[in-house]
């Protein structure tokens, strides 16, 4: 193999937008009336993203130290990342195209493997750090399934092609993931890709079935229902299901050619899909909701991998759509830094509140994972078939999903999704609270605006400041209890519920006794959103907040009972879709019996009517729209009856 790592003498076309830098084809809105993109402008992405990234490798290519500040588990660590992150989407591309390699990266990949793998751990301008517990620096484990997944798509190209000492060493190196403590959560499908590419080249043995055994056992205990994994012990439901909990071990059926495991996690994908295929916008934009969200367009390699397995019920034009959508948005959107042409850690241009202190500069390139696609041949119906809509641009549509506990609203394209249901609370943790969690924390989030950032005035949020407190701080919603949620059988209206107990960001308990219940109820593009506050002491303020925008009329924020004066609050720091916005807010408090009961109404898009009316009927709220349903709610416990009016 040779040493080259030099890619300049490929053509670099750049653009304000990133997207003529990387030289893609003429649109084809015959084909894609939607995005205008084919399988073509896929191949192109990719073959720009790798060329961008290269231009930062070692002598030997073993690391790709993309400028950037570091990670906490240090620059070596991200180096291999960027070896291993970017060598999952030069497999995909490869593979996909059935060995054709056009940047002749394989080789490279191959020269940077003999490399990193000869002396690991040592302190060198090319050795990749060891694999060790999660706990000890322990960011190689990631990494190791993106170098093993790559592996075992190219491996006619670039393993066979290896000689038996760097294979062993190869190996060596990758086994220190079955021998090492992942995570306590996706973490463990880590050493189970490792595993499942040493087998398909011959070297399975006791180690590596226990380590699939393991990862797939755990699995099944995080499986909630309805398509949903928990990411481990946590009620943390987000894009993980999609770029980890479904992918891996689907992916790893799929290339295993295990007919019995696609059985049993395919269906469980089509359902995912079902709920999940609705939170992309008619823009492109996924839902910007959990963790790790830099992973951009990696939101739609679930909907690849379903597409390319089958296991899905999404038409074939739909998931392009989706995919093409997803991808296009973020390149459109100044995700590639000038000049580079590297991606940046953050949306659509670099944001630090969007980050996780894992995130190092090449962690925005598991992005990779959506070229999954590809693996789907040029004639397969996923690149044939015509663009159809998005599931969110038809009419307004509410879609309960119980097991996570959110509540799906869609509508002309915008998607709104309220939590009542995830969150990233550890369980043993209690119900204290460190911090905030705006990313898990908020009662809403949308594909177009925030959530604001931890500094500043939380956005879609209900909070409490008993009197003794004046002064120190509003309370915080870390752990939800979910209560329900459903539909109606026509998507006309949805609601979703659950209860909290507030505590404050300094760490210290709130008042013993003191319970937040809090239902969404949705019609149409319009939020009604309730709360009872029970066990407050006397004099305790309570402040509800609604969509964080930049626009001076923002969306509106109206108080139906129990609320007193209106306020506009600033988040100066901004989202990753604004640098600056306005909160609405309302401000009440609560009863001398310690309890509080209101109501307020929102709508992100343009509502079409009046807001409704609404009354008491003893410990119910009752609401009434001028033209619409008569809802009837009432806690303790809760009960959600719709009617006409």
């Amino acid at each position: 193999m040779t040493n080259v790592t030099d890619v300049t003498d490929v053509t670099d076309v750049t653009s304000t937008d990133g997207t003529e830098r990387l030289a893609l084809p003429p649109e084809d809105r015959e084909l894609s009336p939607y995005t205008g993109w084919t399988r073509a402008h896929w191949e192109a992405a990719a073959d720009g993203l790798l060329r961008a990234a290269w231009r930062w490798a070692s002598p030997h290519g073993a690391l790709l130290d993309l400028p950037g500040r570091p990670s906490r588990s240090g620059v070596r660590s991200d180096g291999l990342e960027g070896y291993a992150r970017t060598f999952l989407a030069a497999a995909f591309r490869t593979a996909g195209a059935r060995g054709a390699d056009p940047l002749g990266l394989l080789e490279r990949y191959a020269d940077g493997l003999a490399a990193g793998t000869r002396t690991p751990g040592r302190d060198d301008a090319e050795s990749w750090p060891l694999i060790r517990d999660h706990t000890v620096q322990g960011q190689p484990m990631v990494e190791s399934a993106s170098v093993a997944l790559g592996l075992r798509l190219t491996r006619p190209w670039l393993w066979d092609r290896l000689g038996a000492k760097v294979q062993d060493r190869a190996e060596a190196w990758l086994r220190d993931a079955l021998r090492h403590t992942p995570a306590p959560n996706n973490w463990y499908l880590f050493p189970l890709s490792v595993a499942g590419f040493l087998q398909d080249v011959g070297r399975g043995d006791a180690e590596t079935a226990y380590a699939i055994e393991r990862g797939l056992e755990l699995l099944e205990g995080w499986y909630a229902g309805e398509g949903w994994y928990a990411d481990g012990d946590r009620r943390s439901f987000d894009h993980y299901n999609g770029w980890a909990l479904h992918l891996y071990p689907v992916l790893h059926a799929h290339l295993a050619g295990d007919a019995e495991l696609l059985a049993r996690y395919g269906p469980r994908l089509r359902e995912h899909l079902t709920g999940f295929g609705r939170m992309f916008d008619g823009n492109g934009a996924p839902l910007y909701f959990g963790r790790s969200l830099t992973y951009r367009f990696a939101a739609g390699a679930a909907i690849a991998a379903g597409a390319l397995t089958g296991h899905t019920p999404l038409a074939p034009g739909t998931s392009r759509r989706l995919l093409s959508g997803a991808l296009s948005y973020f390149l459109n959107r100044g995700a590639l830094a000038e000049p580079d042409g590297l991606l940046t850690l953050g949306w659509h241009g670099p944001h630090e509140a969007t980050l996780q202190p894992y995130s190092g500069p090449a962690s925005p390139y598991w992005a990779s994972k959506a070229f999954v696609a590809l693996l789907a041949p040029q004639d397969d119906p996923l690149w044939t078939a015509r663009e159809e809509p998005a599931p969110s641009e038809g009419p307004h549509r509410a879609v309960a999903l119980p097991v996570p506990g959110l509540l799906v609203q869609t509508g002309g394209g915008l998607v709104r999704v309220h939590n009542h249901g995830s969150d990233d609370v550890p369980p043993g943790a209690g119900e204290r609270a460190a911090d905030e969690e705006p990313l898990y924390a908020r009662f809403a989030y949308s594909t177009r605006t925030g959530p604001t950032a931890r500094a500043n005035v939380p956005d879609n949020h209900l909070a409490l400041e008993p009197a003794a407190r004046s002064g120190g701080g509003w309370s915080v919603r870390r752990r939800v209890h979910p209560l329900g949620a459903a539909h109606a059988d026509d998507g006309s209206w949805g609601w979703a519920a659950s209860w909290h107990r507030p505590v404050f960001p300094d760490g210290t308990p709130g008042v013993p006794g003191v319970r937040v219940e809090s239902v969404t109820f949705v019609r149409g593009a319009e939020e009604l959103r309730v709360h009872r506050v029970t066990g407050a002491p006397r004099g305790t303020r309570i402040r509800q907040t609604g969509w964080a925008d930049a626009a001076p009329s923002g969306a509106p924020l109206r108080g139906l009972y129990g609320w007193g004066e209106e306020v506009e609050l600033r988040a100066p720091q901004g989202t990753a879709f604004e640098r600056w916005v306005r909160v609405p807010g309302l401000l009440g408090a609560v009863g001398d019996d310690g309890t509080a009961l209101c109501a307020a109404w929102t709508s992100l898009a343009e509502p079409e009517g009046e807001p409704p009316r609404v009354t008491v009927d003893g410990p119910a709220l009752v609401v009434r729209w001028p033209e619409g349903p008569r809802v009837r709610i009432a806690f303790g416990p809760l009960a959600i009856e719709v009617g006409v009016s």
